[in-house]
């Protein structure tokens, strides 16, 4: 089992994945450029880019709490989580690694978001991407095959084979 870390959350990884710390300077060694998703973790039929928002961390003040919300239900955030998926599969896809489809999972560590709220966010992400491509239909592959907004609450319940909890409270 591989366990990984961001901030003050973690998330524990089977054995058959293969996960890795992507956002590490070390590895990734483009950030003054493009951006990175936290994790790329691969499985035997698709790869897995993970990112995660932790506004609740307990080291987070009040102020950045409420800037961070702002930013999210105001749709701000997608902005961001857009190119994040953008640039790492492009990094991905120079660097010969894209052979297997690609779901974007984003954790947003918000204790009470209500399902509605993690829906409309997956939903807006969804269109950003874009997830179905051009409507001409010129797109012989798709770029991400899935893409969903999650809580630790709804992970937890949906994920239960990769467990994501904090490292401290």
């Amino acid at each position: 089992m591989t366990t990984l870390s961001e901030g003050n959350l973690q998330i524990t990884f089977p054995r058959t994945a293969r996960a890795r710390k992507f956002d590490d300077e070390l590895f990734h060694g483009l950030s003054h450029c493009m951006k990175a998703v936290d994790f790329i973790v691969e499985e035997d039929d698709r790869v897995l880019f993970i990112e995660i928002k932790d506004p609740d961390h307990p080291r987070a003040t009040e102020e950045e709490r409420t800037r961070f919300n702002q930013r999210f239900f105001a749709g701000q955030l997608d902005e961001d989580l857009k190119y994040k998926y953008r640039d790492s599969f492009l990094y991905e896809w120079a660097s010969g690694n894209i052979g297997k489809p690609i779901h974007y999972w984003v954790i947003i560590a918000i204790e009470g978001l209500s399902d509605a709220e993690l829906l409309t966010r997956t939903d807006a992400l969804k269109r950003k991407l874009p997830s179905q491509g051009p409507t001409s239909g010129t797109w012989g592959r798709r770029i991400v095959s899935g893409c969903i907004v999650f809580n630790i609450r709804t992970w937890n319940q949906r994920l239960r084979g990769f467990p994501l909890s904090r490292v401290s409270t």
